[in-house]
């Protein structure tokens, strides 16, 4: 072990950035521009305050009890409630919208037709697969039904179909291989996967079903079978897909649903704290974790923040570029906006096809007035397309950046260029655990500032403490352990079948347990942050050695899992390089089993294992073989040194490794090689930098 200090020691310096005053045209329409907001959910008036939330919502029956703390941290609200989540997104917005559009999609060809579904058609979607699933899928309340759907209709049309019968879904990212679906499929206990033949990306229709057999297959070897696999054809009459369907499991869904045309099922009440969905993310263990989400803390809290971070009415235009694949795209292209009867756009490809002007022409042309969208997508715009969006007369009020921190630069970018100097910004800090937003400005009533996703939202009360539980004062520059000390409606409720690993992952590090009390059990969110004197949180980023590439968090453990499916190899090692567009990227370091020489292919064999094993969004940016690896005198490799090579960094001290040598070894091989291939170092920012100094310190 070094001597170093741990990240809640290492001091750090930022330069404080000015405040950007949100337009008097925003405040006046702000669904949020009463102060007294901000008392109604001071501490005080927890938990009651959430009731505010609540009330967005149609209950079948109130609740008598708003948080039950009688199992901590097993919290549970709105107790004694009853809801249906489907209905709440679609029935009870037939009365008065139900030829307003729920759903705007966008398929990524230019010439095929842009499709608007309305609350009334969504809500004869919804119904009929509603009883296809019932019906011919057999499932039934408290069941899961497991979706690898990309961002096409028939994604939110299964959830909320889903969610009509109480059924628990769980939607893999479309881009992970079959492989990781199939790990899930089988750790949800699903017996019906939901899949599509295929779908575009970058201009071409990519064969998707393929991963469907594969997925299987997966969850076969881990013990579980899948009964049906349900197939969405993406152009009617027509298979997208070589992969032939097996007779008597696979079913296109579209030869099914003439069977249930106008069927109408009547959406199951459910209790508040039922599960509504799994939403499974990446660990520091090769185990993805099945985040589970509750029915109505969760509908409420996505509700209310959608209404008053994201500014949402129900006549605006809302999209959020993000995937449904992703707690993003839960919260704030399906749950929450819908809950509020707005219209929300999906678009089915990337940011960037057929050229970097395709965003503001959709903005443009559909009258979008809220953008949503992460930081990759904006540094990739700014890069490629930094002067498209001034040829385009779409107008912002408002726009979001979301899943990791921007720099203030790029913030700028977005807000004098792409959000014309008028739009206000929320800077957002949240995760899949938390169901919605934690740290943000609440855009008609705080000022925005660069590089900061402001204080805590209405209602969540962070703190930073060191590694011995005190607490790190705001203006200290003193970087910490970001936590929340109170429950919160979004909050999720458990690992799916892994409660042990739910307490000790996220409240053992500063909790007493014998206590009851709420307060003694503060959320343990793993991302280290520092606090301004004026209560503005900036946040550096994992505390663990998760790899944030592009706002999608990928653990260390499965892509070194996925590298040791190669038979060569002996050991694997993934660190962060920092990455001109997507913030973050992979690189691998192997080494491999004694007697074997680095032959040629090694490094695309690793590749392609980890793609097939994750998915395209993992892909390393390079793989380098090494003769040994850093480690530490009781065998455990040390990432920071590799990370602060990768990035040029100071690697630290390395006299306590028992194999100091090799650290010269590696940097010539690999800066050597870097500089030949043109990758010229660049100046990290400090907060870049104190992420690469304490990559990996856990271990």
């Amino acid at each position: 072990m070094t001597n170093e200090p741990s990240e809640a020691q290492i001091a750090v310096h930022w330069r404080e950035e000015a405040y950007y005053p949100p337009t008097a045209k925003f405040i006046a329409q702000a669904n949020a521009a009463d102060p007294d907001i901000l008392e109604r959910f001071s501490e005080p008036n927890f938990p009651e305050c959430f009731k505010e939330y609540a009330d967005l919502l149609s209950w079948d029956k109130y609740w008598h009890t708003t948080l039950d703390t009688t199992d901590p941290p097993f919290w549970k609200w709105f107790v004694g409630g009853r809801l249906n989540a489907c209905y709440n997104c679609v029935d009870r917005h037939l009365t008065t919208s139900r030829n307003r559009a729920a759903l705007i999609w966008v398929p990524e060809p230019e010439s095929e037709q842009t499709s608007a579904i309305t609350y009334q058609e969504l809500y004869r979607r919804v119904n009929e697969f509603a009883a296809l699933l019932r019906d011919f899928g057999g499932v039934r309340t408290g069941d899961r039904v497991t979706f690898h759907l990309p961002m096409v209709p028939e994604l939110p049309v299964s959830m909320l179909a889903c969610a009509r019968l109480g059924v628990i879904h769980s939607e893999v990212f479309g881009g992970f291989s079959g492989a990781a679906c199939g790990g899930r499929v089988a750790d949800s206990g699903s017996n019906i996967l939901v899949t599509m033949d295929g779908y575009y990306r970058n201009g071409e229709l990519v064969d998707h079903k393929v991963k469907a057999d594969e997925a299987v297959a997966t969850a076969r070897e881990l013990g579980h079978e899948v009964d049906k696999v349900l197939v969405w054809r993406r152009h009617p009459n027509s298979y997208a897909s070589k992969s032939p369907m097996v007779e008597g499991r696979d079913f296109f869904i579209d030869d099914l649903l003439p069977d249930f045309r106008g069927a109408v099922v009547e959406p199951v009440s459910m209790p508040a704290e039922a599960p509504l969905f799994l939403m499974y993310t990446s660990g520091t263990t090769g185990r993805p974790k099945g985040c589970q989400h509750s029915t109505g803390g969760y509908l409420a809290y996505v509700a209310g923040t959608s209404k008053y971070y994201q500014d949402i009415h129900p006549e605006d235009t809302y999209w959020c570029a993000a995937d449904i694949g992703w707690i993003t795209g839960h919260s704030y292209i399906v749950y929450g906006p819908l809950a509020l009867g707005t219209t929300s756009v999906l678009y089915e490809g990337v940011p960037t096809y057929p050229d970097p002007g395709r965003l503001w022409r959709i903005a443009e042309r559909l009258g979008v007035n809220i953008f949503h969208t992460a930081p990759t997508t904006i540094r990739m715009l700014r890069k490629v397309g930094p002067d498209e969006s001034a040829k385009y007369r779409y107008r912002f009020k408002h726009m979001t950046t979301v899943g990791e921190p921007i720099e203030p630069e790029v913030w700028r970018w977005y807000h004098d260029v792409v959000g014309k100097g008028e739009a206000a910004i929320v800077d957002t800090w949240w995760q899949t655990e938390t169901g919605g937003f934690l740290g943000s400005t609440l855009p008609a009533l705080q000022p925005m500032k660069p590089g900061s996703c402001g204080p805590g939202v209405l209602g969540i009360y962070p703190v930073i403490y060191d590694e011995d539980g005190e607490t790190i004062e705001a203006g200290s520059d003193r970087a910490g352990n970001i936590c929340i000390r109170n429950p919160w409606p979004g909050i999720f409720q458990t690992i799916w079948g892994q409660p042990e690993r739910f307490v000790d992952i996220y409240y053992s590090k500063y909790n007493r347990r014998n206590s009851t009390d709420w307060q003694d059990w503060p959320y343990f969110a793993g991302d280290g942050a520092v606090q301004a004197a004026d209560g503005y949180f900036r946040i550096l980023g994992r505390v663990d050695d998760v790899i944030n590439v592009a706002g999608h968090r990928l653990g260390t453990k499965e892509l070194e899992s996925a590298a040791l499916t190669v038979n060569e190899i002996a050991e694997a090692a993934a660190v962060p390089v920092m990455d001109e567009v997507r913030g973050r990227a992979v690189e691998m370091y192997v080494a491999l089993k004694p007697g074997l020489s680095a032959g040629a292919g090694i490094e695309a064999k690793v590749s392609e294992a980890i793609v097939r094993e994750i998915g395209k969004i993992a892909r390393p940016k390079s793989v380098w073989i090494v003769t040994d690896m850093p480690k530490t005198r009781s065998g455990k490799i040390m990432r920071r040194v590799i990370a602060g090579i990768s990035n040029f960094t100071d690697v630290g001290d390395v006299t306590t490794l028992a194999n100091p040598e090799i650290v010269d070894d590696i940097r010539h091989h690999v800066q050597s090689e870097k500089l030949t291939r043109g990758e010229v170092p660049r100046d990290l920012s400090p907060q870049e930098a104190e992420e690469i100094k304490s990559f990996g310190r856990a271990e």
